[in-house]
């Protein structure tokens, strides 16, 4: 259990659990799915995702068959999500994890958290897996933070890493090795 504070300052004892998706998630998806804030750094195009039958078939195309891709909930309702992608052949002792959490729920420690719980299982289920990178927009401070603050090391600057809403945009590269402290 973790203690949230809410918006009345109150603490309040919550669950944070990690989960498949279900396509009947659909309507909490477009809570953080439709949220410009949210958008700002999401590598999906939230304009799309004003319809229900898109974020139902991508639930059901790409989230679902995805290896590792799970909501990030609080008493089971999804508030975010986690995802890591493996690579194969050559590059198959690393993997790559991002995350999302709806605006309401930021500043709250839930990434941090979630982060936390699928670093410890995914060293775990991947014997040969020695690294775990996230790339983050070098804007993207919070996001910054929560990969530091789960052992993440920042190795450097990625310029003119991609192009994100038009823009050509620096990311920071982050790991974590299989071989660094755990945090809890």
């Amino acid at each position: 259990m973790e203690q949230l504070q809410s918006e009345t300052g109150k603490l309040a004892e919550v669950s944070i659990t990690l989960r498949r998706f279900d396509l009947s998630d659909v309507d909490d998806l477009m809570v953080w799915a439709t949220d410009e804030k949210v958008g700002k750094f999401w590598g999906w195009d939230t304009t799309a995702f004003t319809s229900k039958d898109y974020a139902t078939k991508a639930i059901a195309e790409r989230i679902i068959p995805h290896p590792y891709f799970r909501a990030i909930c609080i008493d089971n309702r999804p508030i975010g999500e986690i995802s890591v992608k493996t690579r194969t052949g050559c590059e198959c002792c690393r993997a790559e994890i991002g995350y999302v959490v709806a605006s309401d729920y930021w500043g709250k420690g839930i990434a941090t958290k979630a982060v936390k719980m699928v670093v410890n299982e995914i060293f775990g289920e991947f014997p040969n897996l020695e690294r775990i990178e996230g790339t983050v927009d070098v804007e993207n401070e919070a996001s910054q933070k929560v990969l530091e603050k789960c052992g993440f090391k920042r190795e450097g600057i990625l310029r003119k890493y991609l192009i994100h809403k038009g823009k050509t945009i620096d990311m920071f590269m982050f790991s974590l090795l299989n071989t660094d402290p755990k945090v809890d």
